[in-house]
């Protein structure tokens, strides 16, 4: 069945890969991205040529943005059966060598900006009493790594709204669903997407020569995995569609696609729902 699916950034990486798969499939994709008339006009026209495919411009940073691209989307198609949450914000660098500025960048992208969107679409979802949104986090969103610190802490924010609001919005038949990508070839990470980087150096060279030689290690790690386990990431375009295509009521809360875990990325969220039970029960029963 046809669905209404919004994705933002779509300009590179998983979002534009996300927006050509679910187009193939005959869904109908609303592609947001920034500088549609500018520096993402050529990508926008690209997308615009699919079939099904409408792209928008949407500043998930900016609230005057995402209300006149909810709204505009709206009055045109009537409804908005799935939203993606694809848009977001990497970088690396020592705790206190960012600025809180740099910090705040983090968040209103990656974390603000997802509560911005969710409250554009959820009135017309709670409406129709049925809906999907889909946030993408982060591998280690169960837990945290050096010089990653802020932009895991912007996923991690993520995670918990997304936990709290799915049973808020139960009584709407409102389904929500994180996805942990791991690591992949896309611009994020192979820097030819500028990331929010730690700004105050004078800082990290205080933390020399040992921080230096962890970052490159943690780094060669990463990759190399990245490169002996053939990432693709297709596989976070496809695992967007398998959601979509799911009954209603049994998609997961939490939905991991990273095949260098081997399944320990299964085994934490596991054992976390149900610590989480036992905790909770002590409270409630």
């Amino acid at each position: 069945m046809n669905k209404i699916v919004f994705i933002t950034g779509t300009s590179t990486g998983f979002g534009k890969l996300m927006t050509a798969t679910l187009s193939k499939e005959g869904h109908t994709v609303i592609a947001g991205m920034r500088g549609t008339q500018d520096k993402n006009k050529v990508v926008a026209e690209e997308l615009s040529a699919l079939p099904n495919v409408e792209v928008v411009d949407i500043d998930v940073a900016d609230d005057q943005s995402v209300k006149e691209a909810f709204e505009n989307t709206l009055a045109k198609h009537g409804n908005i059966d799935v939203l993606v949450n694809n848009a977001g914000l990497s970088g690396f660098g020592l705790v206190e060598a960012y600025s809180i500025d740099q910090i705040k960048k983090f968040f209103e992208v990656n974390f603000y900006g997802v509560i911005r969107t969710y409250q554009a679409v959820l009135p017309s979802m709670r409406k129709a009493k049925s809906g999907l949104i889909i946030n993408l986090t982060s591998g280690a969103s169960g837990h945290s790594l050096p010089f990653m610190g802020p932009y895991l802490a912007s996923k991690f924010g993520v995670e918990a709204i997304t936990e709290s609001i799915q049973d808020e919005l139960a009584q709407f038949n409102i389904e929500n669903v994180t996805i942990q990508p791991g690591v992949y070839p896309t611009e994020m990470n192979s820097g030819s997407k500028a990331g929010v980087q730690a700004d105050k150096p004078e800082i990290a060279k205080e933390y020399d020569p040992v921080a230096t030689d962890m970052f490159n290690a943690i780094g060669a790690g990463l990759f190399g995995k990245m490169a002996e386990f053939d990432m693709n990431p297709q596989v976070i375009a496809d695992g967007v569609l398998n959601l979509i295509n799911m009954e209603q009521g049994t998609r997961p809360l939490r939905y991991p696609l990273d095949a260098i875990a081997q399944g320990t990325d299964v085994e934490f969220i596991n054992a976390r729902a149900e610590l989480k039970a036992k905790w909770v029960s002590k409270y409630t029963g």
